[in-house]
């Protein structure tokens, strides 16, 4: 066999590893060529090609120059015409024949030959082929017409006084030009120059038909009636004018031939540049122009990047961006790829909005668009998606890439991204600020179930505020409610604040009770200078330095206020004795030591492990001297701050458990294994020990191991929560895991029931599945065996979410129709369901349990129509749906995005509120609610003591229900004595389940009129009868009595029981007779210290975390968790 190896031929040296690293110098001595490309040919000709056209620089510079030849040469034909003597001639030889001069002369053959050798140069080097195009062109007509006569009179000499149209040259001057402006902004890059091109070519068209016809008239009535070019100007200006005077007027027929002709040109030239001119000028006015470089380098500006814009997002961006005084001097440059709304053209046209803000027709995803804008030097950029499409997944793809583009073209323009599904929030995380609306719309629904109000509260704080709205009311609450609006979440360094300087060394919880007890401000979380997280309420372990950074509640900033000395508020507070509400001092200022209260001194009670205890001290007296609380300790007592084992299986509000407790043991606190998108903050919360079979996550659907198919089966120790939603999208996460934190008592739990449209995916289901008492079904609100089936009939709250699929209406506000006529029907139902609503559009807050008939309502709708006169930004404010926390709309949460700009810090702190982030350390947000037994503190002043010394608990508010003070609706004077028989029954209920102030609306008012008369006509019949009646005619008219007697809402409890009766459910939980008609709910935040303390107030608190104490203090925890049974009694109730 052929050895192989043998045939191989040898590798050359340089494919050698050998060579490759010792090196080959037969291989490095090889001839090599240095070759040079060309990017054009390397003739003379394309070397002038490339100076004189292609090369922008040198090409812009030739044509100046031929600019201002045709310039010379028009000046040198006036001057010319001003040496020489038009009397000279006889007939018709002034017209061929002129004086020219000999100096004149040669400069004009100079100009004329260096033009003509120019146009020749020109003509050669852009020849492509024909000939004739080149020579037929106008321009070099009339430079052949200009130049060559003078060639002629060169050789010739008696040529030299031949009359040469050297006028003409003003339309070469104004082609080159135009040729030099078009050199010109390709030389400095600039596009967007169509207009000033237009109005270049209008100017100049008009001034070379004016020049033509002077120097023509002039020349040709040399052989008339010898006009000077003065005189030749006015009678151009008085004929085109169309003035004719008719003092100057040609003679002969020449001039009076090239009158008509350049009437007849100006007749037909001027219209089309005119023409073309309002068609680019409406262009711009659609497209918005320009915002200049000039005014981005020296005045401020922000851009507002949207898809469209409608006026209801213009207006609430504009009216809270331009609320902070340092904002004033800021431009608004807005840049949307459709044309102006009519509506928003018409805001823009007011002086105050016109001078400030600018509109551009252009798309973010174009270089020259974002140059127009001037991204690059603006101050921020907001984008913002488009909640209003149906496809809300693709509004967040455009809003994805405007982001990117932004980023892309300007990389140190701040970015502010609004984003509308929380699975696309990672694709824009490298932006400054990111506001995922579902995530926030999910969580502040879900405190709304356990935290009456908590979307009102966020709102208001988010808002921007006078304080002034409902003051000119004459309902005390309105005036309260508006004035406690006003406060708003501010910042301040401690070192250099008057409130919180002194407080340096001190303790968090010592310092946030003194301030709001001697300034009336709220101190509500603090940043360390080394430590970029916030910290809400850390508790009294946290010692406050000098650098840290302050964030309290107040009507305005610290910068924006004024102090009184100690003689003033005395005499203030002697003024307004007996007042117990909000101070009536201007908004831009703050009351020293307001409301101070005698409080006597306690020793420290030790920490409750679940909420704060209220209870009276032992041995207090029940009536004279007030009873005493324990003083807020300056640095915290270790060994009074009494922890518990949350990390524990057992409840940390549970002592020892009995039969029916013995199902919590299967709960663990940890974090959910599975995220159903990136980017979700890990929450630490209560799970199960193993994840629930999909199929067991079925309300209705019954299992050979799980016989139950509807709620009231499971037999729940709590009332449920439902929340209705069109599809099972990623934000529902975030409305399980507030209500499933590791914070909230797990005997406090409720049962969760998703309500669908449409079935949920594998993913949704896989991330419910480790949550303890979360259910689904599949069904929709507009059936009531659904909702009976998911048991409406006995829960607590229903949640009802706007549908992604209402947005395709044709009118906008009609998106939330459809919800408002579903809930409508709820609160008919279903009076003593709590529910709380989500709308598209705020206007749309007044139709939620509209009442036609209602009188209070169309007061409150008269004030809100004020308030929006006074310029108020929170008009909507007085509704009492809004009020009391029951309905809500996602778009008051877009000024939180806006007031980022100036508050850095504001989408962190409603983060932490709402329990969508969870910070080491930060405290959440909670409530507990006063009793007869709390009401022994009396105040709100003495109740922020009684927190900050037993539990550190800081609260920041109260949510109070009243009755209401109101006339008497028609529907209610309608009724009489007789009618309210059948009801009392109904009203002893209705009467025990009222608050503290006897509310005393009942179900009597919704009887109309027509019912009275039908039963005052069957009481004459029944007397008419004859006592011989059989019994079967007297029963039958019982019914029929009965029947009439029965008003609206019984008719409606009728009907669900039956419903209820034929579905086999039980009708034993269902409360027909129960109902808030007659009550008012409302907000007010951070209230003065001498604020009174009411009957069933709800405080919103902010508490400490837990874990802190259990990190710090383990082995203690311990110690204490058995002891903390006696204490269950005052826990939290909500």
């Amino acid at each position: 066999m052929v050895d192989l190896e043998s045939e191989v031929p040898p590798l050359p040296p340089r494919y050698r590893f050998r060579d490759l690293l010792l090196g080959d110098q037969g291989w490095q001595s090889d001839d090599s060529v240095q070759v040079e490309f060309y990017v054009n040919e390397n003739t003379f000709k394309e070397r002038l090609k490339l100076f004189f056209i292609k090369n922008q620089r040198s090409s812009l510079r030739i044509r100046l120059f031929h600019f201002f030849l045709k310039v010379l040469s028009c000046v040198l034909y006036i001057c010319r015409v001003l040496m020489d003597d038009p009397t000279k001639g006889i007939g018709w030889s002034p017209i061929i024949w002129v004086n020219r001069s000999l100096p004149i002369w040669g400069l004009q053959v100079s100009v004329a030959s260096i033009s003509f050798f120019e146009t020749m140069l020109l003509t050669y080097l852009s020849y492509k082929g024909n000939l004739w195009d080149q020579i037929l062109r106008i321009s070099f007509l009339l430079e052949i017409i200009n130049t060559v006569p003078f060639f002629i009179t060169i050789f010739w000499y008696p040529l030299r006084n031949l009359f040469i149209p050297v006028f003409l040259n003003c339309w070469l001057a104004k082609h080159a030009i135009e040729n030099t402006i078009n050199d010109l902004h390709r030389a400095i890059q600039r596009t967007q120059s169509a207009m000033f091109n237009q109005v270049l070519m209008l100017i100049s068209t008009l001034i070379c038909l004016i020049f033509t016809c002077i120097c023509g008239i002039q020349h040709l009535e040399r052989a008339g009636n010898k006009l000077t070019v003065f005189d030749s100007f006015y009678f151009c200006i008085v004929t085109f004018s169309t003035v004719g005077f008719g003092d100057v007027t040609p003679h002969i027929w020449p001039s009076k031939l090239l009158v008509v002709i350049m009437i007849a040109v100006a007749l037909v030239v001027l219209p089309i540049q005119f023409e073309q001119l309002a068609y680019l000028w409406m262009e711009r006015q659609k497209s918005g122009g320009n915002y200049s470089r000039h005014r981005a380098q020296t005045e401020k500006h922000v851009v507002l990047c949207v898809s469209s814009l409608k006026i209801d997002l213009l207006m609430d961006f504009l009216n809270e961006f331009y609320a902070h005084p340092r904002l004033q001097d800021y431009y608004v440059v807005i840049l949307c790829p459709t044309e102006m709304d009519v509506q928003v053209r018409r805001v823009l046209q007011i002086p105050m909005w016109s001078q400030r803000v600018i509109y551009l027709q252009g798309s973010a995803l174009k270089d020259q668009d974002l140059l127009r804008a001037k991204m690059d030097n603006a101050e921020a950029c907001f984008v913002l998606s488009s909640r209003c499409e149906v496809d809300r997944t693709a509004a967040d793809h455009q809003t994805i890439l405007r982001a990117w583009a932004v980023k892309d073209f300007a990389p140190n323009c701040p970015l502010y991204v609004q984003i509308l599904k929380p699975e696309n929030k990672f694709h824009v995380k490298f932006a400054d600020h990111v506001v995922c609306e579902e995530e926030f719309k999910y969580a502040m629904l879900a405190l709304n179930c356990i935290c009456p109000a908590t979307s009102t509260l966020i709102t208001l704080l988010v808002h921007t505020s006078r304080g002034q709205e409902g003051q000119q009311s004459q309902e005390q609450w309105q005036k309260m409610y508006g004035r406690c609006s006003g406060n708003e979440i501010y910042h301040i360094v401690l070192e250099h604040s008057v409130f919180f300087a002194e407080y340096e060394g001190k303790s968090f919880t010592y310092a946030s009770f003194h301030a709001h007890k001697k300034y009336g401000v709220c101190l509500i979380g603090v940043r360390k200078k080394d430590n970029k997280n916030i910290w809400l309420n850390p508790g009294p372990r946290i010692t406050m330095s000098s650098s840290d950074t302050c964030f309290y509640t107040n009507i305005t900033k610290e910068e924006n206020s004024t102090f009184k000395n100690q003689c003033e508020q005395t005499k203030s507070k002697s003024l307004n004795a007996g007042y117990h509400g909000p101070s009536r001092l201007p908004v831009h200022s703050v009351i020293a030591s307001m409301g101070t209260v005698a409080i006597d001194l306690q020793d420290t009670g030790c920490r409750s492990s679940s909420g704060p205890n209220l209870a009276l001290p032992p041995g207090a007296p029940a009536e004279g001297r007030r009873p005493s609380i324990a003083p807020v300790l300056e640095v915290a007592d270790t060994s009074c701050i009494q922890t518990c084992d949350l990390l524990g299986d057992q409840s940390e509000d549970e002592a020892i458990p009995n039969d029916d407790e013995l199902s919590t043991e299967e709960y663990i606190k940890g974090y959910p294994p599975n995220s159903p998108y990136i980017g979700s903050s890990p929450t630490f919360c209560h799970l199960l020990r193993e994840k629930v079979p999909f199929h067991c996550l079925r309300l209705d659907k019954g299992w050979p191991h799980n016989c139950y198919e509807d709620a009231k089966a499971h037999s729940f120790k709590n009332k449920l929560i439902i929340v209705s939603a069109e599809t099972a999208g990623n934000g529902l996460y975030n409305f399980i895991v507030p209500l499933r934190a590791y914070y909230r008592p797990k005997k406090e739990l409720s049962p969760i029931v998703v309500l669908l449209d449409n079935p949920p995916d594998t993913h949704f289901l896989e991330a419910i599945c480790w949550f303890p008492m979360v259910y689904y079904m599949v069904g929709s609100i507009d059936n009531l065996d659904d909702l009976l089936h998911c048991g409406v009939s006995f829960a607590a709250n229903m949640v009802v979410v706007d549908k992604e699929s209402t947005m395709s209406a044709e009118e906008d506000y009609m998106a939330d129709a459809k919800t408002i006529v579903n809930v409508q029907t709820l609160f008919r139902l279903f009076s003593s369901l709590s529910i709380i609503t989500e709308l598209t559009h705020p206007a749309n807050m007044r139709f939620m349990q509209f009442r036609a008939k209602d009188c209070y309502s169309l007061s409150l709708s008269k004030l809100e129509k004020k308030e929006r006169e006074r310029g108020s930004n929170l008009a909507f404010m007085f509704r009492l749906p809004f009020a009391a926390g029951r309905v809500f709309s996602i778009s008051m949460l877009d000024t939180l995005l806006y007031q980022s700009f100036v508050k850095d810090y504001m989408i962190s702190i409603t983060r932490l509120l709402l329990g969508l982030d969870t910070t080491p350390g930060s405290g959440f947000l909670c409530a507990m609610k006063i009793t007869e037994d709390d009401l022994w503190i009396r105040t709100y002043g003495r109740l922020y003591q009684k927190l900050c010394s037993s539990t550190g608990d800081i609260p920041i508010g109260v949510y109070r229900t009243e009755s209401q003070s109101l006339p008497a609706s028609e529907s209610e004077s309608s009724v009489n004595a007789d009618d309210c028989e059948d009801t009392k029954e109904s009203k002893k209920q209705f009467t025990y389940r009222t608050n503290h102030r006897n509310s005393t609306s009942s179900d009597q008012s919704d009887r109309p009129l027509l019912r009275k008369k039908s039963l005052q006509w069957a009481r004459r019949l029944s007397r008419k009868v004859p006592r011989h009646v059989n019994k079967t005619a007297e029963k039958i008219g019982q019914q029929r009595i009965s029947l009439c007697r029965r008003s609206e809402r019984q008719e409606l409890a009728e009907l669900v029981k039956n419903r209820m009766k034929s579905l086999g459910l039980s009708t034993a939980g269902y409360d027909e007779m129960n109902d808030h008609q007659g009550t008012l709910s409302y907000i007010l935040i951070n209230p003065s210290p001498d604020s009174k303390l009411e009957l069933n107030d709800i405080i919103y608190l902010i508490r400490p975390d837990p874990l802190t104490y259990v990190e710090k203090d383990a082995e203690s925890s311990v110690g204490n968790h058995t002891g903390s049974g006696h204490d269950a009694k005052d826990e939290t109730q909500l």
